[in-house]
């Protein structure tokens, strides 16, 4: 159960924290802006990601009713996914898209582990 808390937490911290951050750099760097038009996305998009990622960190933290949270997890998923397939159409490095790949599982990590626990909380 200690394991599975610990577990939960990291990833869940991890990637809370990239998001934030990814949140913060879409609204503040020109080299982000850069890429959004690199990839072929209106500039209005980085602020409409920049606003629903914060909303899925919070989500993801804040101790809200399993249904809501799992809104976050979907939310970041379909982030992880889209970016994934965005680098890989404009031809960026294979980087790119295998940085999101790891935070999708960092994301899956998390989501089964918060699971476990709900689990084993009702039980």
């Amino acid at each position: 159960m200690k394991k599975i808390k610990i577990t939960y937490w990291i990833t869940t911290a991890i990637v809370s924290l990239m998001m934030t951050y990814s949140a913060y750099a879409y609204v503040t760097q020109d080299a982000v802006q850069k890429g959004f038009q690199h990839l072929g996305f209106p500039s209005y998009f980085r602020v409409e990601l920049a606003i629903a990622k914060l909303i899925g960190v919070v989500l993801l933290l804040a101790p809200v009713n399993s249904r809501i949270k799992e809104w976050g997890y979907a939310g970041f998923t379909i982030t992880f996914i889209s970016a994934c397939a965005a680098h890989i159409a404009a031809g960026d490095p294979v980087s790119a898209p295998i940085t999101a790949g790891i935070f999708l599982i960092l994301l899956m990590v998390s989501y089964f582990s918060y699971h476990k626990l709900q689990n084993s909380v009702q039980a």
